[in-house]
């Protein structure tokens, strides 16, 4: 039997372990993009069954899509207490099977008008703010898409909210910056809001793509509905635990979670089901006619 010198022996064993590691090593990795990439597919289930659903129209065109109110808001005057809400519906074309669109209206006491306050992404390729300021109706159809109402509060507690989300829109870091995914876009932007008026205790639906944008540095805040606290990394991965989301796990902007709460959970694409849902206010498709 031949035996090799002491010195290459140990050499040659020593090469043998680091192939054997490097192995392993090949492996676990291998493993682990499998099961990343395995629940990355699982997240896509929900948007994909959105669009196999009919309810995002992939043919509808900007100019012709509906904007007509859909009587979710009421009548200044005939309501004159202060006045609350907040919107959502499904971003246009493909982006609703994935997300919505948001934003903020308000009616001071006796006004005889909204003002709705919202990011549109259109604004910084034109080189100005994108935060937004209108008149008006703000229960209108989102280019077809008809709005739920995620908040209704009204009288003396919206009186006391509305100075408040009026100084917290001045204060939107990203007056000037637009991304689409993963933000900051127009959920960045109530979220924003939602996080400097607590009271608000909006819950955003896990839909609400770029909620969970904090910036590009800035790794914790406390949850959108002021109820809780998150760990977000430039929206793209983090955990949010709050009394009203209860815990949702966020990866790659896609969003899933238990509400023990109100015995719902929250899905990504799909938005939340269960007894929790009914919180927010569905209006039906608007009148074409």
């Amino acid at each position: 039997m031949t035996h090799l010198p002491n010195g290459i022996d140990g050499l040659f064993n020593g090469q043998v372990f680091q192939d054997r590691t490097g192995i392993r090593m090949i492996r676990r990795v291998a493993r682990m993009v499998s099961i990343l990439v395995g629940l990355i597919l699982v997240l896509l289930c929900g948007p994909l069954l959105v669009l196999m659903s009919g309810t995002i129209d992939l043919g509808a065109r900007w100019s012709s899509a509906s904007r007509e109110p859909v009587g979710l808001a009421p009548d200044p005057a005939d309501t004159p207490e202060a006045v609350v809400q907040v919107y959502g519906a499904r971003a246009f074309s493909w982006r609703g099977a994935f997300a919505v669109h948001t934003w903020i209206a308000v009616k001071p006491e006796n006004a005889d008008t909204f003002t709705s306050y919202e990011v549109l992404g259109w604004r910084a390729r034109r080189g100005i703010p994108v935060v937004a300021t209108s008149t008006g109706r703000p229960d209108r159809a989102w280019y077809g898409q008809p709005p739920e109402l995620y908040a209704d509060i009204r009288g003396p507690e919206a009186s006391a909210l509305i100075p408040q989300i009026q100084a917290a829109v001045r204060s939107y870091p990203y007056a000037d910056t637009y991304g689409i995914w993963p933000g900051p876009n127009s959920n960045t932007f109530t979220a924003h809001v939602a996080r400097l008026v607590p009271d608000l205790r909006l819950d955003l639906p896990p839909t609400a793509v770029g909620k969970d944008y904090l910036g590009a540095w800035r790794l914790w805040d406390r949850s959108p509905s002021g109820t809780g606290f998150q760990i977000s990394a430039r929206g793209l991965a983090g955990v949010m635990v709050g009394v009203e989301e209860g815990v949702e796990l966020n990866l790659l902007g896609l969003s899933f979670g238990v509400d023990p709460v109100d015995l719902a959970v929250r899905l990504p694409g799909i938005g939340v089901l269960g007894a929790g849902s009914g919180r927010a206010v569905a209006a039906s498709a608007p009148d074409e006619s």
